[in-house]
């Protein structure tokens, strides 16, 4: 493909995952690869090129674009390199005409720009939200050691005592270290916010919304596989995959409760009041993995972020009645969101006297809102908010 072809390709991408962001459809990365699969003849070299654009177009633009072609002009006069590729070529865009109204530049749409700014979240640390993810890995100390492992490509050890970063883009799945179970990929925000749970040895532990499993999984290195963890989820096709992820890892203690919304506690009832520890793992608007999936800041409207606080809100309430006096509950949102951290915790506080917030003991964050916070910018991880709740 030529350089002109390239960008004619991502603004032909981009209309599709504009379209999609309004409609809630397919993410961006399944749109890009299916647009791919169609056109067999794109090398490699174009593929990284298109995608490349893509992505920075979505970056660079705050609210969602009319068109794919406004958001490349607004990006090609931001990098006056891109201007000439639009040629009007057989396969390239038409020149940009005088008239023609370039997307606005900016980190999310006015009113989650304001959501944000009134969270404490703006400048350097917003900017940092739309930056590129590193690629951390967990050793997985039922198999491992973080000391002494040798890995095939040079890692950095981080802060968590279990965390590596390696070169974004390895194919860490294909290693014989990753097949074997002694690594797992996960965010070092994440394994942070693991830490901040504390689950022990012998302890029952409920995860609440496990998903696939990848706090799961470190909560039951962290039990040194010995207690009882229950992984809990509605989605029946994100908890199967737990399943056979725990088993590589030697995760033999996990067990998998598919739940129904609304019936949760009738499905957990031999647990209620029981649990030492119930991690909230809560599903959340995703505001701090906009480095991964940043057309998430299209997609999130006032509506939606409402139903989310609302789920939030009702799943602490059922961790409540799951934890035994002297429990805990571990509240996790990925989410750099103030209505999605401290106000829920405040809320959830005023309803349920009996609890009080326990300071999180970990290597990294910024205390916020009741409990810790961990931004891209400060800490070179996902967005977190963690806290802790004690029952009295």
């Amino acid at each position: 493909m030529m350089p002109a072809a390239r960008v004619q390709a991502a603004i032909e991408l981009l209309d599709s995952i504009i379209e999609a962001a309004k409609r809630e459809g397919a993410p961006a990365d399944r749109l890009i690869s299916a647009y791919f699969k169609q056109r067999r003849y794109a090398g490699s070299k174009d593929r990284r090129a298109v995608r490349d654009l893509v992505y920075r177009v979505i970056r660079y633009c705050g609210e969602i674009p009319k068109s794919g072609r406004v958001g490349m002009i607004a990006l090609a006069l931001d990098d006056p390199q891109l201007i000439p590729l639009f040629d009007g070529s057989t396969h390239g865009p038409p020149a940009i005409g005088k008239n023609e109204k370039p997307a606005s530049p900016g980190v999310a749409p006015q009113w989650l720009t304001d959501a944000l700014s009134q969270s404490g979240v703006e400048g350097d640390v917003a900017a940092g939200m739309l930056g590129r993810a590193p690629l951390d890995i967990r050793v997985n100390t039922l198999k491992a050691e973080r000391e002494g492992l040798e890995l095939p490509e040079p890692v950095e050890a981080l802060e968590a005592p279990n965390a590596l970063r390696i070169a974004a883009g390895t194919n860490v799945d294909q290693w014989d270290e990753y097949l074997d179970g002694k690594i797992e990929v996960q965010d070092h925000g994440s394994q942070i916010a693991c830490i901040a749970a504390g689950a022990r040895s012998g302890e029952m532990v409920i995860d609440l919304c496990a998903g696939a499993g990848g706090k799961t999984l470190s909560l039951a290195a962290a039990m040194g596989n010995a207690g009882h963890l229950i992984a809990c989820d509605t989605d029946r096709g994100r908890l199967s995959r737990l399943v056979p992820r725990a088993n590589r890892a030697g995760a033999s203690m996990v067990q998998t409760r598919l739940l129904n919304p609304k019936e949760e506690l009738e499905a957990l009832e031999e647990y209620t009041g029981n649990a030492d520890l119930v991690l909230v793992d809560a599903p959340c608007s995703g505001t701090g993995t906009w480095r991964r999936k940043p057309e998430g800041k299209w997609r999130l409207t006032p509506k939606s972020l409402a139903a989310y606080t609302r789920l939030q809100d009702d799943l602490l309430e059922i961790a409540a009645k799951l934890v035994k006096p002297g429990g805990r509950i571990a509240f996790v949102t990925c989410s750099l969101l103030d209505a999605e951290g401290a106000d829920r915790i405040a809320e959830f506080l005023e309803r349920n006297e009996g609890f009080s917030l326990k300071t999180p003991d970990v290597p990294l964050g910024i205390p916020h809102g009741g409990g810790v916070r961990l931004d891209p910018f400060h800490h070179g991880t996902d967005g977190f908010f963690v806290a802790i709740m004690q029952c009295a």
